[in-house]
């Protein structure tokens, strides 16, 4: 059989943005409410077309989360999730879409623009749980960007980018707490983050609890593997 060429006018490439942060003590997305066809007035992942074909498509994912969103990316780490692809999953042409995935610290409430009528956080269980619909193939890329998130966490530093500049080693274990959905042991925590090399580098400053005891603070340090990995109780 012949090999068949595609014409470019068939295909379009769009990118997506799942930006995951830890807010008001849950894992939260960012999500914005369309406000063109189709699924005009369903929530959606930020993201859109390319401009034409020589945009970059990290500079396309920054560009449309700006739009849609007044956020940026300075202080994300972001990422290639996966390339979504399938035949029928927008109604208008085949579109492939690259999404990218953003871990942030919290970051003020996000001012709709663009082909946006409004942009919230919304907590990922309430799209894991299919309370709130998504447009598109949406809520299967969150449930990819979660279980990223949430298989990062065991081997690299990636719960520290949930964290302020400064942070305890409870602020820290909370991150882990709210990501993965499980109560961790204090002590074994403790032990395992501070003694892993180049994770944690202490500030000498203190941070005071509600019961007065000082707590170190710490900042991220230059490593970005966590050795040994911290293992999820649900799979170690």
């Amino acid at each position: 059989m012949a090999e068949r060429y595609w014409p470019s006018t068939e295909v379009a490439i769009a990118v997506d943005l799942a930006v995951l942060t830890v807010r008001e003590d849950a894992l939260q997305v960012l999500l914005v409410e369309r406000g063109t066809d189709p699924w005009q007035g369903h929530l959606a992942l930020p993201g859109g077309f390319l401009d034409d074909y020589r945009e970059d498509l990290c500079a396309a994912a920054e560009r449309e989360l700006i739009e849609e969103t007044g956020l940026d990316l300075r202080r994300a780490h972001l990422e290639q999730l996966h390339t979504y692809g399938a035949p029928d999953r927008d109604p208008r042409r085949r579109v492939i879409t690259v999404c990218y995935l953003a871990f942030v610290p919290d970051l003020p409430t996000p001012a709709a623009g663009g082909d946006a009528r409004a942009a919230a956080w919304t907590p990922v269980d309430a799209v894991l749980d299919a309370r709130v619909e998504l447009a598109f193939d949406h809520a299967r890329i969150v449930a990819d960007a979660v279980e990223r998130a949430r298989s990062k966490l065991e081997y690299t530093t990636l719960a520290t980018r949930f964290c302020p500049t400064e942070f305890t080693v409870t602020q820290l274990r909370r991150v882990y707490e709210i990501v993965w959905g499980e109560e961790l042991d204090q002590r074994n925590f403790h032990r395992k983050i501070t003694g892993a090399d180049g994770v944690l580098i202490p500030t000498g400053n203190h941070a005071t609890h509600a019961s007065g005891r000082p707590a170190t603070l710490y900042r991220r340090g230059p490593t970005n593997i966590v050795h040994p990995a911290i293992l999820r109780p649900s799979t170690s």
